[in-house]
């Protein structure tokens, strides 16, 4: 079987916001755990690391989509636990529109050109060419 398909650093950044805040709706959570959530929801083609998540749990904290509070673990040491708020949860609607019209967007450009899936991934790895290659003018 073929290893997964990573996703693009810039499609796991722009996505961090709508996953955090849907993981968070299944219950409050600490980091490590988020991190360990995301790669098993994403079966492996995300691998955060904490100098991602971090930041993006203080952003969404500071726009008030989720609170935090320290709990104890069973082990004794102190986490820091994320809660998902009323307002997270509208944000968490707006951002899964949002998603769901760059899905519905691409799967109709890519219809629109007839190009399958194996022709459209064969051609976004050819080398790049700029036009001004290209131009019989020069």
């Amino acid at each position: 079987m073929q290893d997964p398909t990573p996703i693009n650093k810039d499609l796991v950044a722009a996505s961090s916001t709508p996953l955090v805040l849907a993981i968070l709706t299944e219950g409050d959570s600490y980091g490590y755990a988020i991190l360990k959530r995301v790669r098993e929801l994403s079966r492996g083609r995300m691998e955060w690391t904490d100098g991602m998540l971090y930041p993006v749990l203080h952003r969404l904290e500071r726009l008030g989509f989720i609170e935090a509070h320290w709990e104890k673990s069973e082990a004794g040491r102190r986490r820091k636990y994320y809660r998902i708020t009323k307002r997270g949860r509208t944000q968490l609607a707006a951002e899964r529109e949002q998603w769901q019209a760059v899905d519905d967007t691409l799967r109709g450009i890519w219809s629109a050109l007839a190009l399958p899936f194996h022709a459209a991934r064969n051609f976004l790895t050819l080398p790049f060419t700029p036009a001004a290659a290209l131009c019989p003018c020069r």
